[in-house]
């Protein structure tokens, strides 16, 4: 676990370093969402936007009043992290291997700007919930826990997972969800956790689910249904259909955020995803300043 812990605590430094030089020592705001969360509703005023107008509180008779908001001095970031049997793939470095280094590496670099972590590990059930709070020592809790945990269940639920966040957190975060998103029926708890929070999707995946290399009749086993099946993968109709399918499980989803205003980071696990975590903030930065 020292070891582990040097390293992780490496990598932050490095994308701190890298994240600061590209955008001139402004770490701070890659967490950053609006920049605005509500505060109280006051009297309505010759020149206020009418955007701001509170409809539900103005209907009450008593006048026009419209909201105000205050700037966000501490962030909330929460990470959902898919645990299940399929996030067990992977040559040398596996999908659960890369999501709990980056769970990790983030963590540390938000406690560090004043902000609050917390996270949920799932399956198809809860494996793991840390409450948010602030502070290096439950960073290191989170991280401890996010290592060391053995799930109960190898099998995936999307669903039940956002459904659990969308319950528990009341104040807007930012939330990075990290799977390879190998399940269906999501998408409209996955599109309300975008509007109501600021969302980060991270879309893992192994080189060899894109590209199914040409092996000849062998044995594939579904380690969720612990099931094994034969397959002729000399057969480029057999290559040609499983390639397709990620290929547009991938689109869809990259889609889907753009249309619901999250951003969509896709990591291999045979590639360095410090660069890509440090392109994801420079599109966040970009986007803030909008």
């Amino acid at each position: 676990m020292k070891e582990l812990l040097k390293k992780i605590r490496k990598y932050e430094i490095q994308i701190r370093k890298a994240v600061n030089n590209h955008m001139h020592g402004d770490f701070h705001s890659v967490f950053k969402g609006s920049g605005l969360e509500f505060d109280d509703v006051r009297s309505y005023q010759y020149g206020d936007d009418v955007r701001t107008i509170d409809w539900n509180v103005s209907a009450k008779g008593h006048g026009t009043f419209v909201k105000t908001f205050k700037e966000e001095k501490e962030q909330n970031v929460f990470f959902i992290l898919d645990v299940s049997a399929s996030q067990e793939i992977g040559k040398n470095t596996r999908k659960i291997d890369i999501a709990r280094e980056i769970c990790a590496v983030l963590a540390l670099s938000a406690v560090k700007d004043n902000g609050s972590v917390g996270l949920i590990c799932f399956s198809d059930q809860k494996e793991a919930y840390i409450k948010p709070d602030k502070g290096m020592r439950h960073a290191y809790q989170m991280i401890g826990t996010l290592f060391n945990l053995t799930p109960n269940s190898i099998k995936t639920d999307l669903q039940k997972s956002l459904k659990f966040t969308l319950t528990m957190l009341k104040k807007k975060s930012v939330v990075i969800f990290i799977s390879d998103f190998i399940d269906e029926g999501y998408n409209t708890n996955l599109s309300a956790l975008a509007h109501k929070h600021d969302l980060v999707v991270i879309h893992l995946n192994d080189p060899r689910e894109i590209k199914f290399p040409n092996l000849g009749i062998i044995p594939l086993y579904d380690k969720e249904t612990k099931k094994t099946i034969w397959v002729n993968s000399s057969s480029s109709k057999f290559r040609e259909k499983i390639n397709k399918g990620y290929a547009e499980n991938k689109l869809k989803l990259e889609q889907f955020c753009r249309r619901n205003g999250a951003n969509y980071l896709w990591v291999n696990t045979n590639e360095d995803y410090l660069t890509k975590l440090v392109q994801l903030f420079k599109i966040r930065r970009m986007r803030s300043k909008r």
